[in-house]
């Protein structure tokens, strides 16, 4: 990843990376293609009414100029992709793979150990400051998103937590999904993605991603029919 997520364990634990050779690639998340197709999702979020206080940024140097917009049901951004490698090391997420790499995740999986970004599709979301504070909005670990890239939707989950000024940034799992190249240095989309986070969802465990599957196609087309409805 370009920036360094915020963690809830000692940075110290990074220095655990695997011995073994990063020779086999990891087993791909097992996707099934959403029902609710992008154009519906996206006609959804055509207008911002901002929640946040200020802008975020991209990354490190770039403007301020990205805002987090809500609606009744959901608040979203557009924004770039950097990759999110931190939590439990293995072969493509490690502290040789990653200049950044952090052997812990804001929220950690239901046995304690952190979120594997190499297997579990999740986000990234800002830390709480005065500029916005996502669990105002009935959004926490294990909350349910859509993320959109050009014509593909897949759903993840709230696993992680960033930087208080920047703004997108998903798992090494989500970006392969959405055809996006994973590598943590160097790799990621510099714009276009545009991630929808559902109000009140909670997957238990946050692991169980085909618990996110299912929660994020139910409440993609309760948003998507609600969008029509209003005239979005």
């Amino acid at each position: 990843m370009r920036v360094q997520s915020l963690t809830l364990a000692a940075a110290s634990a990074a220095l655990l990376a695997p011995t073994t050779p990063p020779a086999a690639h990891p087993q791909p998340t097992v996707w099934r293609e959403s029902t609710v197709s992008a154009a519906d999702l996206l006609a959804g979020v055509s207008d911002c009414t901002p929640v946040s206080r200020g802008r975020y940024r991209r990354d490190y140097g770039s403007p301020a100029n990205i805002p987090v917009c809500g609606t009744r049901d959901v608040v979203f951004w557009k924004a770039d992709m950097d990759i999110d490698c931190d939590g439990r090391p293995g072969p493509r997420c490690n502290v040789r793979t990653d200049p950044y790499f952090a052997a812990s995740t804001a929220y950690p999986q239901s046995d304690g150990r952190p979120l594997s970004a190499e297997r579990l599709p999740f986000i990234v979301v800002p830390a709480p400051s005065r500029r916005w504070d996502y669990r105002d909005h009935g959004i926490g670990g294990g909350s349910v998103v859509a993320v959109v890239y050009r014509d593909r939707v897949r759903y993840a989950v709230v696993g992680d937590a960033g930087p208080q000024g920047i703004i997108g940034e998903a798992s090494y799992a989500t970006a392969r999904a959405l055809g996006i190249r994973a590598d943590p240095h160097g790799g990621g989309a510099a714009s276009g993605v545009t991630y929808i986070v559902f109000k009140n969802t909670k997957v238990s465990p946050i692991e169980d991603h085909a618990a996110a599957v299912t929660e994020g196609e139910r409440a993609a087309k309760r948003f998507a029919t609600g969008s029509r409805a209003d005239g979005r």
